[in-house]
């Protein structure tokens, strides 16, 4: 089989990692096609993968809606000698448009609807996460996150060997995103007022897309890009304006304060669920209160101890994402009716010998 897998994020680098290594294991061909958003480039190269490079869509709202064309002719040309079997993408416009283009089909990964409007019309199957609102014949509804692509027990082995004597509380600033348009995280002063109160508790690293302030360099995480996820897997507390890494902590058992504006108004489900269901994170629109729950969060002794149960309840209820990623598509069209019908897929998603479906 041959697949082409498109890229547009930092995070889908992780998330289809374990997936094409599987599948070229395999036998099947895999060509991976990525646009210049923040470390996704880097991370590619950081775990040995091939690709072919689209560029960048452009920095304002008005550069990225014009270049959606652009970016899809950009793809068509890598793709076509290949003649790929199907698509793969996470909310991803332009493999849907491309795969249409070329007669074959696309399945969309969605843990969210920001992108939904511009590929519903083209995706051939939209696989959705939990927290996802949309429905309708095309969408299957997957018992998981994202994350527990590469971040459930059987993928990820965190590396302990960054670890920090005592507690340790990481901070995460990001770059607005094109569907952050009019969303605001922390400004200089409140990330000042962050690292000045969790520091009397514990050890603070910062992990920043974003430049930082001069007398907040010390701070800076300075590992290699693979290494984040063990890094973190060893924290007591995620202090975040990010959603990618609010999911990420909380699926390892990390207490999460999570503060930006997209709360309260537009928050997706899933951060709803972790919330009011297993009670893993902590939202709040006003930093104030994001920083009393912290301060609160980081002088509980053994915490982790108490969230390692919340996370045990998680993964009762989720399944290994890419070993029904692997099944899915090797099985493919047949695989739709099937994961469509609730109490089929719940059968076909027990977990089996060695982890297959």
């Amino acid at each position: 089989m041959r697949i082409v897998v498109d890229i547009g994020h930092p995070s889908q680098v992780h998330f289809f990692k374990s997936f094409i290594i599987e599948m070229e294991k395999k036998g099947h061909q895999v060509l991976i096609t990525v646009s210049e958003k923040d470390i996704a480039i880097d991370l590619l190269r950081a775990y040995g993968f091939e690709f072919a490079n689209l560029g960048n869509y452009g920095e304002s709202l008005f550069e990225k809606i014009l270049n959606v064309p652009i970016m899809d002719i950009k793809m068509y040309k890598a793709v076509r000698a290949m003649k790929p079997d199907i698509f793969l993408g996470f909310g991803s416009v332009r493999a849907a448009h491309v795969a249409w283009l070329l007669g074959k089909p696309s399945i969309i990964f969605d843990g969210d609807d920001f992108t939904f409007p511009y590929y519903k019309w083209f995706a051939d199957t939209i696989c959705v996460f939990s927290g996802f609102e949309k429905a309708g014949k095309k969408i299957v509804n997957i018992p998981g996150y994202k994350e527990l692509a590469y971040l459930h027990p059987r993928r990820f082995k965190p590396d302990h060997t960054n670890q920090v004597k005592g507690p340790v509380t990481i901070l995460r600033f990001v770059s607005r995103a094109f569907h952050d348009v009019g969303k605001e995280g922390f400004d200089p002063d409140f990330k000042r007022r962050l690292v000045k109160e969790l520091s009397r508790y514990s050890t603070v690293y910062i992990s920043s897309e974003a430049p930082l302030p001069d007398d907040l360099e010390g701070y800076k995480l300075n590992i290699k890009l693979e290494e984040m996820h063990s890094f973190l897997s060893e924290a007591n507390l995620l202090v975040t304006d990010s959603g990618s890494m609010t999911t990420e902590a909380a699926v390892m058992g990390i207490p999460v304060v999570r503060c930006n504006s997209f709360i309260g108004q537009s928050n997706m489900g899933i951060f709803e669920e972790l919330e009011n269901k297993y009670g893993l994170i902590f939202s709040y629109r006003d930093s104030n209160q994001a920083l009393k729950k912290a301060i609160e969060l980081v002088q509980i002794p053994d915490i982790r101890i108490a969230w390692e149960q919340k996370r045990k309840c998680l993964l009762q209820d989720k399944i290994d994402v890419t070993s029904f990623m692997v099944w899915f598509v090797e099985h493919y069209p047949r695989s739709i009716a099937k994961a469509q019908s609730f109490m089929a897929f719940c059968l076909e998603s027990q977990v089996r010998k060695g982890g297959e479906y």
